[in-house]
Formats: structure tokens, sequence, C-alpha cells
């Protein structure tokens, strides 16, 4: 039981290390567990939820901040459906730089979308079970990733995709994707399409989200180099034999 719980308290600790006060409580309760205090299953619980709390919070403050996606590795490309519409444009005057403007604009809404998960992920940490917390702990090295995925995704789908689209029209990509559509389905001889821009970033907005989230949780279970103090190093040795 001992371990489980610690890895539990340093994925928090290794999340975040600017949160100072509340990461010196964890280490706290870290050290009760090494020196052999026991601890009750309600601080088990606030330990693994305050990580999660952290963790989320960390992905959600880089991909809302201004090139979180648009200059990342979880920048969102146009889908597949629009390539024939941005090739055929690429010569008629007005569309000659469409497809950077339309990808600018799209990671634009998603990094202005992105805050809005906060609060759905703080509400699925909040109704996490006893059961949940050692689900977790016991676990995968991605299970709180997973657990949040199956918990929110759906929720956070509904709720992206009218912000997607108020984000896209703020900054101007839906009436460029109108103009470039309406301009494309005019040419002779293609087939009339308009694939939907909110529904694609929205679901490449979340796929991003969630892979940044298990990239934190993975990255201090397995990388000696990110065990940034002596508790993480020692702890994590006993993991490496």
């Amino acid at each position: 039981m001992i371990r489980p719980i610690l890895l539990a308290f340093i994925f928090s600790i290794a999340i975040l290390p600017s949160q100072g006060q509340k990461l010196g409580d964890l280490v706290g309760k870290a050290k009760k567990v090494l020196s052999g205090e026991k601890l009750t299953d309600e601080e088990i619980g606030a330990g693994l939820k305050e990580a999660l709390s952290i963790g989320t919070g960390e992905a959600v403050e880089f991909l809302s901040a201004e090139d979180g996606y648009f200059k990342s590795i979880y920048k969102i490309a146009l889908p597949e459906e629009a390539q024939s519409i941005v090739s055929k444009l690429s010569m008629v005057p007005g569309f000659h730089n469409l497809e950077s403007n339309l990808v600018e604009r799209m990671n634009r809404g998603a990094e202005l979308a992105a805050a809005k998960a906060k609060p759905i992920f703080l509400s699925a940490i909040k109704n996490l079970t006893f059961k949940d917390v050692m689900r977790i702990l016991t676990g995968e090295r991605d299970a709180a990733t997973r657990y949040l995925e199956s918990t929110t995704n759906d929720q956070l789908y509904s709720e992206f995709r009218p912000i997607i689209k108020a984000a896209l029209d703020e900054v101007n990509a839906t009436n460029l994707w109108r103009e470039a559509v309406t301009a494309y389905n005019k040419l002779p001889l293609v087939r009339q399409t308009n694939p939907e821009l909110d529904d694609h970033v929205t679901d490449k907005a979340l796929v991003g989200l969630f892979s940044l989230i298990e990239k934190k949780e993975d990255g201090i279970r397995s990388d000696v180099g990110q065990r940034s103090s002596d508790l993480l190093r020692k702890v994590f040795a006993q993991q490496d034999k």
C-alpha cells in the first residue's frame, strides 16, 4: 500500500514545482509514509485529488496560452477533407494563404476554448470515490489520464464545441472558411463539400489536451531526469531495481 500512495504524492510534486505551499503539504504527507505513520483514507484521497488538480491545471494553462496549440506538438491541422479545397483554391485570388490562415485561426480558437476545461476536470476530481483513488494508484502509469478521459470526454466535447465555434467566429476563421467553401463549390467538376471546422477542431483540441496530461503523468514514473528532489530520487530508485 505504501508505494502506490507515494506515487500519487510524487506525481503531484513533479508536475508543478512552482506550487510551493501546496507541494510542501504533500511532501509532509509523503514523509508521514516514510516514517511509518499511517495515512487515513481521507488523506490518501485528498493527496491524489490535489495531484490531479495540479496536473490538469498546468496542462490547461499551457494549452490556453498564446501558441499553446499553434506552436507546439499539439498543433491542429486542417481536416483531410479540406485539403482538396485548399489545393484547388491556392491559385484563386484572395485564397493564396488559405491553409496557413485557417490553421492559425483554428489553433487560436482551441487556445481560447482550452481554459474552459479546468472546472470540468475539477468536478470529476471532486467526485472521485475511494475505490477510484485506489484503482488509479495501483493501476497503469496512465491510469489517472484514462480515468479523466472516461469521465470527462463527453462533457468536454459538448462544452467545447460551442466554445470552439464561438472562438472560430471571434478569430474570423468561420467566415474565411465559408468564403473558401463558397468559392470552391463554384468551381466546375467538383463535388460539393463543407467539412465542419468546429467539430474537427474540438476533437483535435481534446486529443491534444489528454495527450499532454498523459505525458505529465508518465514523465515522473519513467524518467529519472524528472525526479527533481532527494525524495523523488530515493523513492523511485526502489522502482528501478
